[in-house]
């Protein structure tokens, strides 16, 4: 499961065929029905302190293809990298606004603008630059993530980003003051009964929010709630409020699929990479 090719130009984001590197490797974590296949439905499990344990590796549930195209238009995903399947993406990340009407989220007059340039194709995504997709679109497209839950702290790895590690602390500090920007922001959680509910800030305003192209600042605060609902199904809800690009916040839910026995691969956007040449800037 990989990304959708929304441009043609994006082919340097390399098509892999096996989905792990420890394909089928059973995750003795897991618990089995008779035949030995993986229990989905079963309560989802608990970590050292009680709390529902988010570890796995995780993939976006798509809509079919022919709800996409009714969203997008009859050519979507006509072109795609094999591998970057477009039943392998969340509507999300070709569009965050996809569910509110016309005027519904309208952009302050600066993010307009950025915006109407990227659609013209006169900024390059980040992606195409193998540069990191960020929060949250990397977990919205093909590629898969990984969560691993310790005392204090949870890891998210972007297989889209390389591996790229997402830190959310979740041992009581607060956010910091006066973060420097970056891709993937600062992160702490909390505990609110079986749901975490993270705050992220110190966003930098490079990455797009989504494939076509509309903009985050860096006063965007992002604030996203999980709950693992059993064993193969995690459900997410997501919140971005950035006052400096958009009239109101804008909300989403997807549902996380768990990938059993399975694990990210190491993806190096630059290695072997042939498009950047060939870019018209």
């Amino acid at each position: 499961m990989r990304k959708v090719l929304i441009v043609v130009s994006v082919a340097l984001l390399m098509p892999r065929g096996a989905e792990a590197q420890w394909l089928n490797y059973p995750d003795p974590r897991i618990p089995r029905t008779a035949d030995g296949q993986p229990a989905l439905t079963a309560l989802a499990p608990r970590a050292f302190d009680g709390k529902p344990d988010l570890s796995g590796v995780w993939h976006v549930q798509s809509e079919s293809l022919e709800e996409k195209r009714r969203l997008f238009g009859p050519d979507f995903g006509t072109i795609f990298v094999p591998g970057m399947e477009p039943t392998t993406t969340s509507k999300y990340g070709q569009d965050v606004l996809v569910d509110y009407r016309p005027g519904e989220i309208a952009m302050t007059p600066e993010a307009d603008a950025i915006y109407m340039r990227r659609r013209r194709g006169q900024e390059i995504s980040p992606t195409e630059q193998c540069l990191p997709a960020g929060v949250p679109r990397a977990t919205l497209l093909s590629e898969v993530h990984k969560i691993v839950q310790a005392p204090g702290l949870i890891i998210v790895m972007h297989e889209l980003d390389g591996g790229m590690s997402r830190q959310i602390y979740t041992d009581g500090r607060p956010l910091p003051n006066a973060p420097s920007p970056s891709w993937l922001g600062y992160s702490v959680g909390r505990w609110d009964g079986d749901t975490l509910v993270v705050d992220t800030i110190g966003f930098n305003d490079r990455a797009w929010l989504d494939s076509r192209g509309h903009p985050r600042s860096e006063a965007m605060h992002t604030t996203e709630k999980y709950r693992r609902r059993d064993v193969g199904h995690m459900d997410v809800e997501i919140t971005m409020d950035d006052p400096k690009s958009y009239n109101r916040p804008i909300t989403f839910k997807v549902t996380h699929l768990l990938q059993a026995d399975s694990d990210i691969l190491e993806y190096v956007c630059n290695e072997n990479e042939k498009d950047r040449v060939h870019m018209v800037r």
